[in-house]
């Protein structure tokens, strides 16, 4: 794929995910940001639960984006989650 294909792939993955997983996304470039590594989360997360794309084509490529940044926004909102939660603990601990 070329530069302009991972650009769009990135940014409808990353647009999609962090309004499912975040609300109202992160602004351009951290769209595309999270869309890209969602890519490689999913092309991981697919090929080592030997899942196939429900569709072909940049469909597919679009959908494992989608997935894998679903992935990586839920276990960031849980590292962040568990961040705020050491900070809010009165005991400090």
């Amino acid at each position: 794929m070329d530069i302009i294909t991972w650009l769009i792939v990135g940014l409808i993955a990353g647009v999609l995910a962090s309004l499912l997983v975040g609300g109202s996304g992160y602004g351009l470039l951290g769209d595309i940001v999270v869309g890209i590594v969602g890519a490689f989360v999913g092309g991981w997360l697919f090929r080592e639960m030997a899942w196939n794309a429900p569709f072909e084509g940049l469909a597919g490529t679009i959908f494992v984006a989608f997935v894998g940044a679903v992935v990586l926004l839920l276990i960031v909102h849980l590292i962040q989650g568990a961040m705020w939660r050491r900070r809010a603990d009165p005991r400090g601990a």
